[in-house]
C-alpha cells in the first residue's frame, strides 16, 4: 500500500498511530510531503529520530523540504535505485528514503514526479536565532533543468506529482502568516511550478508546505491527514 502525508516537523506520532491501526508492514510506503524534520540538526542528535523511525513497521519516502537539510549534502548518504528511481539512503537506515528532485518513480503502476523545496518566510528569524537554515532549501537551475528535460522525456505525461510547495496560481492566500511583509517573500519556485502546471499533463498533484486540508481542481493539499495514494 502506499499512503501519503504533509509535513511532520519530527513530530511522527499521527504515522505511529496509523501503522498500529493499519498493521503496516515494510513493504508499505509512506510518502511525506516535505518538512520531516529527520535531517535537521545533523548527528548525533539527528541519529536517535531516525533509529525510532527506522524500526517503524512502514518505509518512509520523504520529499525534500524547506526546514531540512538536503540529503545529498550529507556524506553519510548514498545513492540507490527504488521504485525505478534514484533515492538517497543512508545504510544504517534503510527504511528511510530521501526522493531525488526531478526523478520519475513507479509506485503501483503510477507513474510519479517528484519536486521538492520551498523559500522560508521565517528564514530571517531561523538566522539570527541560528535554528538551522540552508541556502539551498529551494530547487536551483540544474534542478529545474533536470526536472524539465525529464518531464519533456516523458512528453509532458506523468500520473502524479509530489512537491512540497504549489504552483503559484494555487497559493493558499488564507494560510499567510500574520507579520510577514508577503511582498518580500520569494516565489520564484512557486512560478516555476506554475509553469510546469501548465505545460503537464496529469491526473493528481499532492503537496504540503502550507499547512492545510484542501482541493483545488486536482491539487490536493496535505498536513497531518494520511490517505491512500489515489484514494480522492
Amino acid at each position: 500500500m502506499i499512503f501519503i502525508t504533509g509535513d511532520t516537523h519530527r513530530n511522527f506520532s499521527h504515522i505511529e498511530d496509523f501503522c498500529k491501526y493499519n498493521a503496516t508492514a515494510k513493504d508499505d510506503v509512506m510518502i511525506i510531503l516535505g518538512d520531516t524534520g529527520i535531517n535537521y540538526y545533523g548527528a548525533p542528535h539527528d541519529t536517535v529520530l531516525k533509529h525510532e523511525l527506522n524500526a517503524l513497521p512502514i518505509t518512509l519516502f520523504c520529499v525534500h523540504g524547506n526546514h531540512e537539510m538536503r540529503p545529498e549534502s550529507i556524506a553519510t548518504y548514498e545513492e540507490a535505485e527504488k521504485y525505478g528511481g534514484i533515492v538517497y539512503i543512508e545504510p544504517d537506515f534503510p527504511s528511510l528514503l530521501f526522493a531525488k528532485d526531478g526523478e520519475i518513480y513507479d509506485f503501483d503502476g503510477q507513474r510519479c514526479i517528484v519536486i521538492g523545496g520551498a523559500y522560508s518566510v521565517d528564514k530571517d528569524v531561523r538566522i539570527v536565532n541560528d535554528w538551522g537554515w540552508w541556502e539551498d532549501e529551494q530547487p536551483d537551475e540544474w534542478i529545474k533543468s533536470h526536472v524539465e528535460s525529464q518531464l519533456k522525456a516523458e512528453n509532458w505525461r506523468v500520473d502524479t506529482v509530489f512537491s512540497h510547495t504549489c504552483p503559484e496560481k494555487y497559493i493558499p492566500t488564507e494560510c499567510f502568516l500574520p507579520g510577514i511583509d508577503n511582498r518580500r517573500v520569494d516565489r520564484s519556485t512557486e512560478e516555476w511550478l506554475d509553469e510546469i502546471e501548465n505545460k503537464l499533463n496529469y491526473s493528481d498533484w499532492y503537496c504540503g508546505h502550507w499547512h492545510t486540508e484542501k482541493y483545488i481542481e486536482k491539487m490536493r493539499f496535505m498536513f497531518e491527514n494520511i490517505m491512500e495514494l489515489g484514494d480522492y
